[in-house]
């Protein structure tokens, strides 16, 4: 997971909770998380996918977020963008001789899954709306 997506995925949706009543363009997400527009693109239609976004085609086109900020957890955002496991996994196969080897897997297993859920919960707490509060200008 540690690919930058979920971040990337943030970004687009805050902008788009900003700009509510508006079509955005991907060229100005693109702009302001600094990447190509394609993978803006590529990353609204995952998005679009999963329900949280909706898109128009053409000139007056763009996205717009799919449901309000508020019903929007970013717990979904990390549902959908999950390709990995958070904390990777082991590509060889220990040693079944081992002692710690025959073992290792059973017991990562588990510390990863607790890991897991421990993340999406606390990503459960927090709507859309709630971080975008961490943009709204200081008086």
């Amino acid at each position: 997971m540690n690919n930058g997506r979920f971040g990337i995925s943030v970004h687009i949706l805050s902008l788009l909770a900003f700009e509510a009543d508006e079509w955005i363009s991907s060229e100005y997400l693109a702009g302001s998380v600094n990447i190509n527009p394609v993978l803006i693109r590529k990353e609204l239609g995952n998005l679009r996918t999963h329900g949280l976004v909706v898109s128009k085609e053409g000139k007056a086109g763009g996205s717009k977020l799919a449901r309000p900020a508020e019903s929007i957890f970013l717990s979904e955002i990390y549902d959908a963008i999950r390709q990995n496991d958070l904390l990777g996994r082991g590509i060889n196969a220990p040693n079944p001789e081992c002692h710690v080897g025959r073992q290792i897997n059973v017991y990562l297993d588990a510390l990863y899954t607790e890991a897991e859920l421990a993340l999406r919960t606390n990503l459960a707490k927090k709507s859309l709306a709630h971080f975008c509060l961490n943009f709204e200008p200081k008086s």
